[in-house]
């Protein structure tokens, strides 16, 4: 045996073990597209039988009713492809119908010419099938362009066989017309490109199961590495988009969807272009099946077992369809389905694949479930400290003024009981007033606080020259322990709300005043650079730490170095000017380091009005 005669015969063998799966399986489920495949290589099988026959002898090589048989079948090769490329894509009408045409006529001529066959009906037959290979090709081409995993590497693998195909009539056609010494050339390079066309044939339409998970690794591979991040996504709708993708791609089809269960009203919830569908599970559905017997489920044709759902099958291009259960531990989540418009883009193999996936989906979402848990009760838990340390402020700073107040108020009733003739008590009646007003101030700056939270600190904006608010605010605050000073070298205006610009002036320097028990200046500074307006408030105090420093402007927040019985106050007045600031577009931020003072700087637009 020749080296060209093995090439050829292990490409026969290749062709006849293809044609035996595709059979098997057309037996086993009748659908159109396995049924044209196994016609492909049906026509294939008979074009090596007949060759077989003449060579062994039994019918000669010249007859020529056994030539025509062998060159209609050839023929019939282009055509079959065309057939077949449409149970994957779009084909036109006219294309095929010009195959069908084309095919009639051919074998009609060779029926009708006998050898020698005129060489323009054999350039004719050669065009037949170099023409619609090619076509054929960029179709498939064209598919694979158009998926992913298996699938792209499926549509791959028959493009080449059929390149190689092509490639191999043409070579044949070129050597009819070569002088006799370059037969044996030309059969060792038809011989070659019949063994690849068939390899390639074999890699994609029956894939090994080996190979067929070594071209799902990476897409797996892909989809598994984004596991452990794909519960941090902002939301379970992000979550479910991209386990929806990743499935896809690694099962190599066009679409996959997850539903889940609602277990309220007994339905599976499916999102599809940000409309939500609702599908109660039933044993006739492939979905519904899946879902109540916990068993991945793969239906080939959707029309075919679930009639009452063709027109949604086919509204969404869905011809076959695998559905797997997403199970964490006893606890039913959903079910991941992946779909597609050709039943040969899925083997009975991918069912295994697909319940991977739909488990890896399972962890998934509990890990978010997890993961919104612990939030809802560290959310729960900061509520709860927030509501701690409020209450707690609020009685530490209203006791003291409540306490004097009803100490001097029983004292005044007294006095005037026992004496109602006696002049009024002027201090005391004064001190009443000082403590009212300090609780005033408190509740004022609860209400502030809210007001602040939901964006309604701001009221009316008109022109407000803030160096002026800056110098009466100072003279107010100066003493002999705390000089205060204003520094400004120009007028520094804007359209704000003069009394929250006061208010946060005046915050910002008692803090300075309250903060430097030991004394030292307080110095305000304020200047204008482009489009902005600038105040700093530096004092010699305390300082805040680092870590404090973060937290400064926080509702209730006081610095770890804060002795509360000596710095009275709730942690609301920094709040509220960082409302303040924010609210009337500008910001406000601090440097401080403890024991070195600290300094608030506030940065307002100067065209705030005209802006908002």
């Amino acid at each position: 045996m020749t080296a060209d005669e093995l090439i050829q015969y292990l490409s026969w063998a290749i062709y006849v073990v293809i044609f035996v799966n595709v059979t098997v399986n057309a037996f086993r489920r009748p659908l159109p597209a396995n049924i044209d495949i196994a016609l492909y290589f049906t026509a294939f099988a008979v074009v090596i039988a007949l060759t077989v026959i003449t060579r062994i002898g039994s019918v000669p090589a010249t007859d020529p009713l056994l030539g025509a048989i062998l060159i209609s079948f050839v023929l019939s090769l282009a055509y079959l492809l065309v057939r077949l490329v449409e149970d994957f894509s779009k084909v036109p009408r006219w294309i095929k119908l010009l195959s069908e045409v084309s095919l009639v006529v051919l074998i009609i001529s060779a029926f009708v010419y006998s050898p020698p066959r005129p060489t323009w009906l054999s350039l004719l037959m050669i065009l037949h099938l170099v023409g619609f290979l090619i076509y054929t090709i960029v179709a498939f081409l064209r598919e694979s362009k158009r998926s992913s995993g298996v699938t792209k590497r499926r549509m791959a693998a028959v493009a080449a066989g059929s390149i190689f195909l092509c490639v191999d009539f043409i070579v044949a056609g070129f050597g009819v017309a070569l002088p006799e010494e370059y037969t044996t050339t030309i059969q060792a390079i038809t011989d070659t490109l019949g063994l690849a066309s068939a390899i390639s044939y074999y890699f994609g339409f029956v894939t090994p199961s080996l190979l067929r998970r070594a071209w799902q690794e990476p897409e797996l591979r892909a989809f598994l590495g984004r596991a452990a991040s794909l519960p941090r996504l902002p939301n379970t709708t992000a979550i479910i988009e991209e386990m929806q993708r990743g499935a896809a791609n690694a099962v190599g089809a066009p679409n996959a969807r997850i539903g889940l269960w609602d277990d309220d009203k007994k339905v599976l919830r499916f999102s599809l272009d940000e409309v939500e569908t609702e599908l109660a599970p039933a044993m006739n559905l492939t979905t519904g099946r899946a879902f109540l017997t916990q068993k991945a489920t793969f239906t080939p044709d959707i029309a075919r077992d679930n009639p009452l759902y063709a027109d949604a099958a086919k509204a969404n291009n869905a011809t076959a369809i695998l559905a797997a259960p997403i199970t964490a531990g006893e606890k039913r989540l959903g079910v991941l389905i992946a779909y597609a418009p050709h039943a040969p883009i899925f083997a009975d193999e991918d069912l295994a694949l697909v319940q991977l996936l739909a488990d890896q989906a399972a962890v998934i979402l509990e890990s978010r479930a997890l993961i919104d848990e612990a939030a809802r009760v560290r959310a729960h838990e900061e509520v709860a400290l927030l509501k701690d340390d409020f209450l707690s402020a609020a009685a530490h700073d209203l006791k003291t003024p409540l306490t004097t107040l009803v100490a001097h108020t029983q004292l005044l009733e007294r006095r005037a009981l026992r004496t109602p003739d006696a002049p009024v008590d002027l201090a005391s009646i004064q001190k009443l007033g000082k403590e009212v007003q300090r609780l005033r101030t408190l509740v004022m700056e609860l209400l502030e606080a809210a007001s602040a939270e939901q964006g309604k600190l701001i009221g009316k904006k008109e022109e407000t020259y803030i160096v002026a608010l800056a110098q009466e605010i100072c003279a107010r605050h100066h003493s002999a322990r705390h000089p205060c000073l204003v520094e400004a070298q120009e007028p520094v205006v804007g359209q704000y709300d003069p009394i929250r610009i006061f208010q946060l002036v005046e915050n910002l320097v008692e803090n300075a005043v309250k903060y430097s028990p030991d004394g030292g200046d307080v110095r305000i500074k304020l200047w204008h650079d482009t489009g902005c307006n600038h105040l700093t408030v530096t004092d010699s105090g305390i300082g805040i730490s680092r870590e404090d420093l973060k937290h400064v402007f926080e509702r209730f927040h006081r610095g770890s170095n804060v002795d509360d019985r000596r710095f009275a106050g709730m942690g609301l007045g920094l709040f509220i000017c960082r409302g303040i600031a924010e609210q009337h577009g500008g910001t406000i931020s601090a440097t401080s380091a403890p024991g070195q003072g600290s300094t608030f700087h506030v940065e307002l637009p100067a065209d705030a009005l005209r802006e908002l």
